[in-house]
């Protein structure tokens, strides 16, 4: 937990200036809005660091988003410009144009089609190719904001050149607890600093998907300790098994 979640504001926003300042002084923050606690803290934090006319909040629903309304939100509180983009259309395409590929189901072998990691984790990289499309359409300029957190990024719970991409990343080193306790210093509605986590993919809430509550792994994250033998199994082992996320791309060297 931050002991002083205002000082953690100010330390945030000074961050995400300085990294303006040496990467794109007149640049805008573009960030992809879900309505869940973490793009609305990112986009909260940059409309702080750089005021409301310099951030754009994209929307992208894969078809009906049931919680399409809370992103509304989100934009309407902060003040800022928004784009929403339907990636239905984009996500059905690519999907029945690599099914239909010369050679795919030969190489997908018993799977024929695609498999269901690729179904959930598909979405969220036409969602990051979105946003970079938006970025460079400014005329200014943009940054793509990554919004994933510390707790996320222990366990893997990200995809990769999907929600894992962006061009900085305020929340890296912020637990999930303390992303809510930022949401609350920064006035942010309550009802969506609290709002169930969810990925709006799979259909079912992170801590369901998991296999462990976010408390259970922030706790086991900040003090190594952690009395369910079965949890701390799964995170270790998603832990170990995901880093390859996180680390950059190894490359040979002579």
């Amino acid at each position: 937990m931050l002991a002083n979640p205002n000082a953690t504001l100010e330390a945030l926003t000074s961050w995400i200036r300085d990294y303006f300042a040496e990467n794109g002084s007149t640049a805008h923050a573009v960030v992809g809005i879900s309505g869940g606690k973490d793009s609305s803290v990112v986009a909260a934090l940059c409309v702080r660091a750089l005021g409301a006319n310099r951030v754009v909040g994209v929307l992208m629903p894969n078809g009906e988003q049931a919680d399409i309304e809370d992103a509304r939100e989100v934009v309407a509180h902060l003040g800022i410009r928004s784009i929403c983009v339907d990636i239905s259309g984009a996500t059905a395409a690519l999907s029945s144009a690599l099914i239909g590929a010369e050679g795919f189901a030969e190489a997908a072998g018993d799977n024929a089609g695609l498999s269901r990691d690729t179904r959930i984790n598909l979405p969220a990289r036409i969602r990051m190719t979105t946003l970079y499309a938006v970025a460079q359409s400014l005329p200014s300029g943009a940054r793509v904001a990554n919004t994933c957190n510390r707790s996320e990024d222990y366990v893997g719970y990200s995809t990769k050149y999907g929600d894992a991409a962006g061009d900085f990343s305020p929340l890296a080193n912020i637990l999930v607890e303390e992303v809510r306790q930022l949401g609350s210093a920064l006035g942010l509605p309550e009802h969506l600093v609290q709002k169930t986590p969810s990925d709006g993919l799979s259909g079912q809430s992170d801590e369901d998907k998991l296999g462990f509550t976010y408390a259970t792994l922030d706790h086991y994250i900040t003090t190594g300790e952690c009395d369910d033998a079965a949890a701390r199994e799964r995170i270790d082992t998603l832990h170990t098994m995901n880093l390859h996320k996180l680390k950059p791309m190894p490359a040979f060297q002579l």
